[in-house]
């Protein structure tokens, strides 16, 4: 992200928390922990002790049973289908360290399965670490055991894992794109770069990536994750702005979700 615009986002974030700690406004703080890394402030993880209480809506919404506001965000997120096509808006400082923040649609499942979507930033420039999810958890709490494919608004590619309730992601990232490459005459012309599509397998305890880069057949990226996630548990996708509270949103469309594995395409 260009530093100027980081910089503008977390002295806005910074005026943020100073104005929601006054008594002329009730809107919620942001805690310091869930601004973004910059040149002038550290992100760490937020304190252990920390949890928000997961919003949901049992409304079924396209192939999927729910949606949740997972961690419960500053901002509430939202979701509609159409045309095939989920558009998911969330703010939320981050799916990560020991608790995450995202709007999460999801069904409840059993045994193998494999997930897959086209994955699309509709603002071209939002937040660099915004996070379109591919998710299996094991509950529907912020600090949940759960294996997370991510595709990020700058190109990097994520299979991510917490392996114990409330334990801290491990990952493995794999840097395939870009935001974008000047083409043509206009230079607001931009090809994406992005990867088009991701899928998550689970077979057995192996969760695998996978990856069309240009609309080619999916080919497995890196070896499995191991990891015991017994069912019940929810799977679905998901979107993080990666700001605490500023909405924005991602388009994951032609979504495959098989009770199996084998079938991501």
């Amino acid at each position: 992200m260009n530093p100027l615009r980081l910089a503008a986002i977390c002295a806005a974030l910074s005026a943020t928390t100073v104005c929601a700690q006054t008594p002329a406004t009730d809107k919620p703080a942001v805690p310091d922990w869930a601004i973004p890394g910059s040149a002038t402030h550290k992100q760490v993880p937020p304190p252990r002790d920390f949890h928000r209480a997961s919003v949901h809506d049992r409304t079924p919404i396209g192939v999927f049973s729910a949606q949740s506001d997972i961690g419960a965000a500053l901002v509430p997120g939202s979701s509609s289908y159409a045309n095939g096509a989920y558009t998911i808006r969330s703010a939320g400082y981050n799916v990560w360290y020991s608790r995450d923040e995202f709007r999460f649609l999801w069904k409840e499942m059993k045994g193998d399965v494999s997930l897959a979507a086209d994955v699309a930033f509709p603002d071209p420039n939002g937040y660099g670490d915004r996070k379109a999810v591919l998710v299996i958890r094991q509950d529907l709490e912020d600090d949940s055991r759960q294996v997370v494919v991510a595709l990020h608004g700058l190109g990097m590619i994520q299979l991510a894992q917490r392996p114990e309730k409330g334990a801290l992601t491990k990952d493995r990232e794999f840097r395939v794109g870009g935001r974008g490459r000047p083409q043509g005459n206009s230079p607001d012309s931009l090809v994406n770069d992005l990867a088009k599509r991701i899928g998550l397998e689970k077979r057995g305890n192996r969760f695998t990536l996978y990856v069309s880069l240009e609309g080619e057949p999916m080919s497995a990226y890196g070896p499995p994750i191991e990891l015991p996630i017994t069912g019940p548990f929810y799977v679905g996708i998901g979107f993080c702005s990666h700001l605490p509270d500023v909405v924005d949103g991602a388009m994951l469309s032609n979504v495959v979700l098989v009770n199996k594995a084998g079938k991501v395409r």
